[in-house]
């Protein structure tokens, strides 16, 4: 079987990493806008 590699474990292993990397950086963003339009009502700068 394939996942018995060590190789294709760490691919895995920085797949999943980068990709909950990319989804955590977008939830704070959007939490980041939302505090910043409460604060100062209007949309952040870009």
């Amino acid at each position: 079987m394939m996942t018995e590699s060590p190789l294709v474990k760490r691919l895995i292993w920085s797949g999943l990493v980068a990709g909950m990397g990319a989804l955590a950086s977008l939830v704070a963003t959007r939490v980041a806008a939302m505090i910043y339009l409460r604060v100062f009502g209007e949309e952040p700068p870009e």
